[in-house]
């Protein structure tokens, strides 16, 4: 059964204990509410303000599954938070393991403050959980994704569009690389396993990963450096430096220049020109 006057409680001393800054919001100059507004933590929650504010007020439908996913995540709640916001809402909480979309606050703190350059949250199956808004210019809404397309593997090697956002001299060795990490993961994860699901979807769809699967190619190693081809801004040599959190698997991405270089200046420009440019060429 639901806990309505615990989860109000629980919700309230969440939101009062964060500050704006801490979600990667600009704190203003004047401000009543200790802690978060109602509005801003709906607005996290990606829920109206009226449905928010019914739960602190200990009314209102029992939450889904779904949209208790939702809060934990946009509280930046931890695990052990999370379940505990499951059982008061008289909820099962997510089994935990690797697969686990729920990100850590840890790397969400990481990721709400980094606006002047390319980042996102993945998982070990190279599904994006979390972009900021010059991810979203550099690779376009990936977050968005639904399905197998979620994964940029699958991706790769069904959707040319993908593709051409990468350099092509560099399309061979990503081809091995998506390869050889897909076997890597199907191993370590099993038969049955959420990525071998992936994988066979990409043995029936696509010669090329079958050629290389065969292959039974393991050990390759990213490049530090990742060469894009922008629409608008063209080639940009960006390095990709990875913070992992070993609990769950989720990988921090982010995207730099060499300070005065030709892809630094372009990558000054990319809030500029890069999101309407990334999402009229996914559209075509």
């Amino acid at each position: 059964m639901i806990d309505r006057a615990g989860l109000a409680e629980f919700l309230r001393r969440r939101r009062e204990s964060l500050q704006p800054e801490d979600v990667g919001l600009q704190k203003g100059q004047r401000r009543r509410t200790a802690g978060l507004r109602r509005e801003e933590v709906a607005s996290l929650c990606h829920m109206s303000t009226d449905y928010y504010a019914r739960l602190e007020r200990e009314r209102g439908p029992q939450p889904s599954t779904q949209m208790l996913a939702s809060i934990a995540q946009g509280l930046h709640l931890s695990l052990d938070e999370r379940d505990h916001l499951f059982r008061l809402a008289g909820q099962n909480p997510p089994i935990r393991s690797a697969l686990s979309e729920h990100i850590s606050p840890g790397l969400l703190r990481v990721l709400d403050r980094l606006d002047d350059t390319p980042a996102e949250i993945v998982t070990e199956l190279g599904e994006t959980l979390r972009q900021n808004s010059l991810g979203v210019a550099l690779t376009g809404d990936t977050a968005g994704l639904r399905g197998p397309a979620r994964s940029i593997a699958y991706r790769w090697f069904t959707d040319p569009a993908t593709r051409r956002m990468y350099e092509p001299e560099d399309h061979a060795f990503q081809s091995r690389l998506f390869a050889a990490q897909a076997r890597r993961t199907v191993t370590m994860r099993g038969p049955g396993s959420q990525a071998a699901r992936l994988a066979d979807l990409l043995l029936a769809e696509s010669e090329e990963f079958r050629t290389l699967w065969d292959d039974h190619q393991v050990g390759h190693q990213r490049h530090d450096v990742k060469r894009f081809i922008h629409p608008e801004l063209g080639r940009l040599e960006l390095n990709c430096q990875v913070l992992l959190d070993p609990g769950q698997q989720h990988r921090l991405l982010v995207y730099t220049a060499t300070p005065g270089s030709e892809s630094y200046d372009k990558l000054q420009l990319l809030s500029a020109v890069g999101v309407d440019a990334r999402d009229s060429v996914q559209s075509e």
